[in-house]
């Protein structure tokens, strides 16, 4: 999907250098580049990386919504979805459907208020075809948009909409802060996705001079980065580039900076709330201004970990809420600066807005110290090789500079400025932006709970979309657009072809069984001086006892909350100061620890990694802090539709008797059981390196790695576990309809499955392939077609086969307009019920085209190559399981799709779950032919 980014589109920020508290030179980072620029005025970079035969090419043009007039917004966000369906010489179904051919990552894009960027990772012998269809998308599209590709294209954007704004707890938050921070004059007043009245009233002719004004080449900037041949690169650029006509003169963004004359409160009873939330908003800088260096620091101060001020007063003494964040959100030419805090239920505001007001006197009596200041730059420097990992990240990073700083050199500077903020800035922005300043304040609030607002509030204005049976404009989608053809130098309609096919080089994998039963898989690589690693301790929620379901989910939490000789805070600062991650969670089957670090800083990491396993701290107050924390995720999620369908679903996949049915965080009345004394004794039974993985990926030795767990290896002790199969207690003799009422939903969230494979299941491979048309595909799979595409239901739908040494289950999901649920389920009915029948040449074709060619990329970032490790240490896979699984492609025939569709695709022997408005969606769902849908909660129906 093409998701619309909410928040500025950060990469790559922060430039490395060496912590001051470890008395080391900074040393000056760099990432290479070329840059040129064509006559027409398109801006080109480039950037070699031969780390792996894969390059990421990526569009951006120099328009987002603050491009827009009030009246006609959205219109940027639009093109991001319009530029992927047709060009002239792409055809229909334009760079997704070669995407899928090509072996891509997916063609994706996002919108934000400065800028739409489009951008995709290929095999390198791709690489002329993706800058053929780049090129025609800038160049050669326009003429393809008609009435009906832009009437089925503005019912995908109204889903998105009701997906990410109407659908979902405080999702209209940043709508109501936008409207009264900004003027109405301002370009940053309105959503990035616009209004639908304006999206709704956009005419052809509207849109069309829109694009011809922006996408143009004078306004665009092509990055490409990767293993590729510059001379050959730059011939094609020149080729497909050269002779798109040049626009009209772009006027620069002019900064425009926001003075509020008064503080303004607002408030919202939000129909999808559990618990009430306020969130502060100041004017700010925009991006790269001078003071955003300094504020940046301040943000993570006052907001992250035990020092924190807001969490030392918020969360600690006044226990009001589990967390704080403060971050900035800065654009081009203005920012604001945000703090927010997601109460406890039934916490009036006005406590939390005394206990923030509190935290700023504490910061302004104590400031920061040069120690905490060392400390978030450490951070910073990790997440800044963490994000050069991929080359599309470095492409990301080169066209951010050029675009908002005028040039992708602008690294340097960027590196020197937040070497140079001092303890002195950090203090002298707060007081410069934040103290005794004028802000936007918001309370949303569960309905009828407006008594828990902050004081001198007034009711937000919020447009609330009604949806009414049939009242959705129709269209056909499959109308083919006739135009004359834009002329071009040579013929556009021959797709180039492959380069030399790359050769796939697995990683080595490495292995060692140590004495105490612990086994360790590793891959080295050099590439950015980083090291991945976890540690997973089988068991998770599969050793619980039915009635503590949530032991292992809090032991998770608790684990990395200090240790015997270090207090939380102490435990907090140690990991920061070396720049790593520590992290401990638990999943249905599953303990883990992971880590994230500098190489230099693995071995102290690793320390760090063994004193939480063997020296636990079990800490009360924190205990404490967990449980009202973990009650208050269980409250939210029964607002959520789609937790809602996650929970439900499950239970009805697994059956009661399963463990696996449960909710791994658990229930009210479990967590509300739970004492610190279950914890101990989950992790003295459960714990234990005989059914321990440690998977590790990154710059570090395998010598290095043995040595640094030899004190793990010498004093955890060994047990005997036997870890259980789960039970699948439920099976599926016919079809039955389930709903979950959520009064007032703008949009239906349907899952549909049954129990299917485990990932050591001859067939579980196999099926993989199977459904990569069906719905595993993305825009090259037949449920996005249809529902997407074809109809405007839905904003994204997927199918899946997700096992593990368990059965896990087939799973259909999406979420659809309200008044099409019935529609949906039929469609979707109907596509699984003649999908083995249809299936095809071309689908056969395009099906062994992507996942053949995709192995290019596989394991381009660490995080992947972590995840290859994960699949050879728990599903006994060899360790070149992907040739072998390139082999079953290759061997794939349709007769044999069809024979596993029959097998695992019965449409009258699944689950069909629907979340959504009962009042006006549930008797309808009668006519799918499953009997009388089952009611799963308390009626509301009127």
């Amino acid at each position: 999907m093409k998701p619309i980014q909410l928040l500025a589109f950060f990469l790559l920020l922060f430039s490395t250098f060496s912590s001051n508290s470890q008395n080391q030179k900074s040393k000056e980072f760099k990432v290479e580049f070329e840059k040129f620029t064509l006559e027409n005025g398109l801006q080109v970079i480039l950037h070699i990386d031969r780390s792996d035969p894969v390059v990421a090419v990526a569009l951006t043009s120099h328009v987002g919504s603050a491009r827009e007039k009030e009246g006609r917004t959205g219109f940027a966000h639009l093109f991001e979805h319009l530029l992927f369906l047709e060009s002239e010489n792409l055809g229909k179904g334009g760079l997704d459907k070669m995407s899928a051919r090509i072996g891509g990552a997916g063609a994706n894009g996002s919108t934000s208020r400065d800028r739409t960027n489009y951008f995709q990772t290929v095999p390198k012998d791709a690489l002329e075809k993706m800058i053929w269809a780049e090129a025609d998308k800038l160049g050669y599209f326009i003429n393809t948009v008609t009435e009906p590709v832009l009437a089925k294209e503005k019912q995908v954007v109204k889903n998105e909409k009701r997906q990410s704004y109407d659908n979902r707890p405080y999702g209209h938050n940043f709508s109501v802060i936008s409207k009264n921070l900004y003027p109405a004059t301002h370009p940053y007043n309105w959503d990035v996705i616009g209004s639908l009245e304006d999206l709704q009233n956009a005419t052809l002719e509207d849109v069309k001079s829109f694009y011809n004004r922006w996408y143009v080449p004078n306004n665009v900037t092509l990055t490409i980065a990767g293993d590729f041949n510059v001379k050959q690169t730059k011939a094609w650029v020149e080729k497909y580039f050269g002779d798109i006509r040049r626009g009209e003169a772009i006027p620069k963004m002019v900064k425009q900076s926001v003075i509020l004359t008064e503080t303004k409160k607002l408030y919202y009873e939000d129909n999808f709330a559990k618990l009430p939330q306020l969130t502060l908003t100041w004017p700010s800088v925009y991006e790269y201004h001078p003071d955003s260096y300094a504020l940046e620091v301040l943000a993570s101060y006052l907001s992250k970990g035990k020092k924190a001020p807001l969490y030392k007063t918020l969360v600690e003494d006044k226990k009001v809420t589990d967390a704080t964040d403060v971050f900035q959100y800065n654009s081009e030419i203005a920012g604001q600066y945000m703090l927010s805090v997601t109460a406890f239920e039934k916490t009036n505001l006005n406590d939390v807005m005394n206990g923030v007001n509190e935290a700023f006197k504490n910061f302004e009596a104590e400031g920061i110290s040069q120690q905490d200041l060392n400390r978030i730059i450490a951070g910073q420097e990790t997440a800044f090789y963490t994000n050069l990992s991929s080359v599309l990240g470095k492409g990301f990073q080169l066209a951010q500079y050029e675009i908002f700083a005028g040039t992708p050199d602008y690294i340097n500077q960027d590196v020197k400025n937040i070497l140079a903020v001092t303890t002195e800035d950090v203090m002298r922005v707060y007081q410069k932006y934040i103290k005794g300043k004028y802000f936007v304040a918001t309370s949303f609030v569960p309905k009828g709970e407006a008594n828990l607002i902050l004081a001198g509030s007034i009711v937000a204005e919020v447009v609330e979309e009604k949806i009414i049976e049939g009242k959705e404009d129709s269209f056909d989608a499959s109308i083919a657009a006739t135009y004359e053809k834009t002329p071009s130098k040579f013929d556009r309609s021959v797709e180039p072809a492959y380069g030399e096919s790359p050769d796939v080089i697995l990683p080595t994998v490495w292995k060692s069984k140590l004495l105490s039963g612990l086994n360790v898989l590793g891959i080295e690589n050099h590439e950015v001086p980083l090291v991945q690693f976890q540690l997973q301790i089988k068991g998770g929620m599969l050793l619980e006892e039915a009635n503590k379901i949530g032991v292992s989910n809090m032991l998770a939490e608790l684990m990395t909350k200090g240790t015997k000789n270090k207090t939380p805070e102490q435990l907090e600062n140690a990991i920061e100061s070396l720049g790593a991650t520590i992290r401990a969670y638990a999943t249905d089957e599953s303990l883990f620890i992971s880590g994230n670090t500098l190489a230099k800083n693995y071995a102290a990491t690793m320390a760090l990694v063994q004193e939480i396993i063997l020296q636990p701290r079990w800490d009360s107050t924190e205990f404490d802090l967990i449980k009202q924390s973990t009650l208050s995720q269980i409250t939210q999620q029964k607002a959520d539709p789609n937790s809602i369908a996650r929970n439900e679903f499950k239970k009805l996949i697994y059956g009661k008797e399963s463990i696996l049915a449960n909710n791994r965080i658990g229930t009210e009345n479990s967590v509300n059981s739970i004492t610190i004394a279950d914890l101990k004794n989950y992790y003295t039974k459960n714990t234990t390196p005989s059914v321990t993985n440690f998977q590790i990926v990154g710059a570090i030795s395998k010598a290095d790695v043995t040595n640094s767990l030899a004190d793990l290896n010498k004093n955890w002790e060994a047990k005997k576990i036997m870890v259980p199969k789960a039970l699948t207690t439920n099976t599926i003799a016919s079809s039955k309809i389930y709903f979950y009422d959520v009064p007032g939903a703008k949009q239906s969230v349907i899952r549909i499955g049954y129990p299917a494979l485990a990932a050591t299941d001859e067939d579980f491979y196999s099926v993989q392939i199977m459904n990569y048309r069906l719905g595993g595909g993305s825009f090259a799979s037949q449920l996005t077609q249809e529902l997407r595409e074809g109809k405007g239901y839905t904003y994204g739908i997927n199918s899946s086969f997700d096992g593990s040494v368990n059965k896990g289950p087939f799973t259909i999901a999406s979420g659809v307009r309200s008044n099409v649920t019935f529609e949906s389920v039929r469609v979707i009915k109907e596509i699984l019920s003649q999908y083995g029948k249809n299936f095809n040449e071309n689908d056969l074709e395009v099906t062994k085209g992507y996942l053949i060619k995709s192995n290019a990329r596989a394991f381009e970032t660490l995080s992947s190559k972590l995840e290859m490790l994960y699949d050879i240490s728990n599903y006994n896979y060899a360790d070149d399981y992907a040739k072998q699984q390139e082999n079953t492609v290759k061997n794939s025939s349709i007769d044999a799709i069809k024979k596993l569709s029959e097998k695992y695709l019965n449409a009258d022997k699944m689950i069909y779950l629907v979340i959504g408005d009962a009042e006006t969606q549930l008797k309808k769902l009668e006519q799918i032919g499953f009997g009388e849908p089952i009611l799963l909660n308390k009626p509301t129906v009127k």
